[in-house]
């Protein structure tokens, strides 16, 4: 509406606008259209729309799709289809299966945004409501099917996150906030890091909120909030947490020492992996340092970026003393005996300021007399989750001092079980919390083995745990979104393992509709496979832990993800142990073997100390697999990619590629050469119009591959550059050095087949790698280049990167310089001063202007008179002081 001469003037809707158009022009319907017409009129005529139900078949969707704008016709089979999965109050029992993909394929954007529409609106009015009733689970389940839909993101994720989330937790609808978060943990798929870090800021504010500490939902969040972390792309690190650095607070913990030490892990893989400097996370670094103090052990340390390593070198923290804490123990444990009045034990141990050692002392009465006091559950309840965790950590640095001092034999069996009892019996403590807290625990020298040793057993000398990984892995599937019946099979395995998450509790307080022991584990499986990686004396430990609880990895949300993050990260430290890399894709990759070659797949069963080294024919099979996928002529259409790891086929076959690259025991030398010879000695076999295509596919490759992998391609270019110190040909160099001139023309190809591979790899790499360019001419190229030819070549090779190298352009053109002037005093003659010369002027010019004058013209009063004349004006030098010299 607005005003014109003191009258209102209504401007019609879209809606209203197309209904007046209609009302005006009648169009016929096209014989063709009439029967669909009918049809769909038809089913909107009473009475045949009184019983609108969703059945098997689509006439719901069709009249949701036709009639969208058109409300008297849209809200009624709108309203079926969110009966289907809302319930009504008639039947009194939630629906349980959700609409199927198909289904929701089927439906228009309007559509979907109507029904998504509909769900945050009741999810609201019924945390509104304080009713307490949990959510339907095809509701839940339907509504995270319908997050992955991007063209509904202003209602899907952004209405989650800004929208649903404030107003469920506004309302402390904390059984619905529960839901939602459970539902983030396992059912949201490529959710932008963007919103991954704005939930972690959240859920590190409700952490401090009193109801939160319940002991259920303090597990809920902490468990989300370590996926969060955990699950952050290295790509993504930098990019995302750089733009919370004037309050880092909010996204770092301010009481969960092991969130903490995750983003820290988190942190030095993202750096490792980029080949960034690390020195971008100083402040967060500083801000985790000063909320959670906290140090690492040797073993980590050495596998830290320098920049990470240096920071907590610089901010070490004093260590406890283990004889101390025993000590402490024994007089905590003396007081408790001492006391027999209810009062004055709930005073002293109850307190807020009390020590942290109250599992410890549990655990000693448990030990000692195999029973509980019922005080000690008021004691615990009186704790409260939250500060628990700094009571659990002492526990395990108790627990560390004992079985390092035990006598062995049936003492270490009665302490592992009586650990066992928290855990199932008592439900003191939830046996992922505990394993977590044993990973990331400070332990060196033979306590760090110990450690290894105790998460072990915990994990597999009593039965309980791997009964439930067992019968969990052989009775769901990971494709949740193709089922029906995931709620029913949920349902099956709390009955036969229900869980409880305090001593006396009969039952969870809060509903999980996802979640189970089993799926909590899994981030903490990561971590402690991460640690057993870094100890060598525990490899034999971590292939049992692989042998009985790898199968759970098939439940995994990022399986060769964090494959490719394991095997990268610790390059160095697995390069001697081939076994352990073998058995590590073979666990964790154990329900995707067919995505890997099939050369690969055959080593997989091979005897486990058998050693393969592929020969070319292997690697060429590997890069014409990506070759191939990348061009469309092979992918798994079976795939539905909104649910997969990665965002399309292309992706998938690149990491997969790198996984099994850098899991062959052949090492890095001999798989850069590999695939620098597909190309270079193999060309023979490529198509000749897919040459560039398969050039492109190993500078993927090379460069997402560690920098021992891909830094042989330096090496090789010296190689070449050496084969360049005389030059028997008739032809120009430029012509051989000319890519579609020798590739087209049958020429010598060696010099212009390096030059296109350098450029593929350099071409992707990120700026990490790209930044070691310029030092890698400053160190190694004086060495070798001599001639004319060879610095033409490293003009060739640096050339069309020059806007890459940022600040280090000024080094790259002082060592360019300092190459020209080399190659002057050892040349006679020189053919090609222009064409040299027009390089140096472009550099000047676009790039480093007068910035090194005075280096640049010591460099050239150097140069013989006829380089000095046409670079008189870098060098600022007039015709007579060039023909003086």
């Amino acid at each position: 509406m607005y005003q014109t001469n003191g009258h209102d003037v209504y401007l019609d809707t879209p809606d209203q606008k197309a209904q007046t158009e209609q009302s005006n022009n009648v169009w016929p319907v096209p014989n063709k259209l009439r029967l669909h017409h009918d049809f769909l009129q038809h089913l909107v005529v009473p009475p045949n729309n009184a019983s609108l139900a969703m059945g098997n078949d689509y006439r719901i969707a069709l009249l949701c799709n036709a009639y969208s704008t058109n409300q008297d016709y849209f809200s009624k089979p709108m309203a079926a289809l969110v009966e289907t999965i809302q319930g009504n109050s008639k039947s009194g029992s939630s629906p349980t299966s959700p609409l199927s993909m198909t289904v929701l394929d089927s439906l228009t954007v309007h559509s979907k945004m109507s029904l998504i529409h509909s769900i945050v609106t009741h999810v609201i009015k019924l945390a509104q409501g304080k009713s307490g009733m949990p959510l339907s689970p095809a509701l839940v389940e339907t509504y995270s099917r319908l997050l992955v839909y991007t063209e509904i993101e202003s209602l899907g994720i952004k209405g989650f996150l800004n929208q649903l989330l404030p107003q469920v937790y506004k309302s402390h609808a904390w059984g619905t906030l529960y839901t939602l978060l459970e539902m983030f943990s396992y059912r949201m798929h490529h959710i932008h890091p963007h919103y991954r870090v704005q939930l972690l800021s959240h859920l590190h504010s409700l952490a401090a909120v009193p109801q939160a500490n319940q002991t259920q939902l303090h597990l809920c969040v902490e468990s989300t909030a370590l996926r969060l972390i955990t699950g952050l792309g290295s790509r993504d690190v930098q990019q995302e947490l750089a733009r919370f650095l004037a309050e880092p607070k909010t996204i770092v913990s301010a009481e969960s020492e092991e969130l903490n030490r995750a983003l820290v892990l988190t942190l030095a893989r993202a750096t490792h992996v980029t080949g960034a400097d690390g020195t971008w996370c100083h402040e967060l670094l500083a801000t985790i340092a000063q909320s959670t103090p906290h140090a690492w052990a040797p073993q980590t340390l050495d596998c830290f970026p320098r920049a990470l390593a240096e920071f907590f070198t610089q901010h070490a923290v004093p260590k406890e003393n283990k004889q101390q804490l025993k000590k402490a123990v024994e007089e905590e444990n003396r007081k408790w005996a001492s006391m027999n009045n209810e009062n004055d034990i709930m005073a002293h141990f109850g307190v807020p300021g009390a020590p942290p050692l109250f599992l410890c002392l549990l655990w000693k009465m448990l030990l000692e007399t195999n029973h509980i006091s019922p005080i000690a559950y008021k004691i615990l309840e009186r704790i409260g989750a939250r500060a628990l965790s700094a009571h659990l950590r002492k526990f395990c640095d108790c627990l560390v001092f004992e079985f390092s001092n035990s006598p062995g034999g049936q003492h270490v069996n009665k302490c592992v079980d009586t650990i066992n009892d928290m855990i199932w019996k008592y439900n003191i403590v939830t046996i992922d919390r505990l394993v977590l807290c044993l990973a990331l625990r400070t332990q060196e020298g033979s306590e760090a083995q110990v450690c290894s040793f105790i998460i072990q057993l915990v994990l597999l000398k009593a039965t309980e745990f791997r009964n439930r990984v067992q019968d969990f892995v052989k009775d769901n599937s990971p494709d949740h979104w193709n089922q029906t019946n995931w709620h029913e099979k949920h349902l099956e395995f709390h009955r036969k393992y229900p869980e409880k998450f305090a001593p006396e509790e009969q039952s969870s307080v809060y509903h999980p509709n996802f979640g189970n022991v089993c799926l909590r584990f899994l981030p903490v499986f990561d971590i402690v496979v991460h640690r057993f990686l870094e100890i060598p004396q525990v490899t034999k430990s971590l292939e049992i832990i692989l042998e009985h609880l790898g199968c759970l990895y098939k439940f995994h949300d990022r399986p060769v993800t964090y494959l490719y993050n394991t095997l990268h990260y610790y390059e160095v430290k697995l390069r001697d142990r081939p076994p352990i890399k073998r058995r590590l894709v073979a666990a964790v990759l154990g329900n995707l073997k067919e995505t890997l070659s099939e050369p690969y797949q055959a080593f997989l069963t091979r005897p486990p100390d058998d050693v393969w080294v592929p020969e070319l024919d292997y690697y060429i099979q590997v890069v014409k697999r990506v070759v191939e996928v990348i061009g469309g002529t092979n992918s798994n259409s079976m795939t539905d990619w909104r649910f997969n790891e990665f965002p399309n086929a292309g992706a998938h076959i690149l990491y997969t590629s790198c996984v099994e690259l850098m899991a062959l025991s052949a090492g890095p030398q001999a798989v850069a050469n590999g695939l620098l010879d597909v190309v270079a000695k193999g060309f023979v076999t490529i198509p000749s119009e897919q040459i560039h295509q398969w050039i492109n596919a190993i500078g993927l490759i090379l460069s997402a591959l560690p920098m021992s992998y891909w830094s042989v391609m330096h090496e090789r270019l010296l190689s070449t550059l050496a084969e360049l110190d005389s030059w028997p040909f008739d032809a120009s160099v430029f012509n051989l050095l000319n890519f579609k001139h020798t590739h087209s023309g049958l020429l010598h190809n060696m010099f212009s087949y390096m030059l296109a591979l350098a450029h593929s790899v350099w071409h992707h790499a990120g700026p990490g790698q790209i930044a070691s360019v310029p030092r890698w001419v400053k160190e190694c190229l004086p060495a070798v280049v001599k001639t004319e030819e060879q610095f033409l070549f490293v003009c060739h090779l640096v050339g069309p990167f020059l806007q890459r190298f940022n600040i280090a352009i000024v080094d790259l053109t002082n060592s360019l310089y300092e190459l020209l002037a080399q190659v002057d005093q050892n040349q006679t003659e020189l053919k090609y001063m222009d064409p040299i010369c027009d390089l140096l002027y472009h550099i000047k010019y676009m790039f480093v202007g007068d910035s090194i004058k005075k280096e640049l013209e010591a460099v050239v009063r150097k140069l013989r008179p006829q380089l000095q004349l046409r670079l008189r004006f870098i060098a600022h030098l007039a015709i007579e002081e060039v023909q003086a010299t």
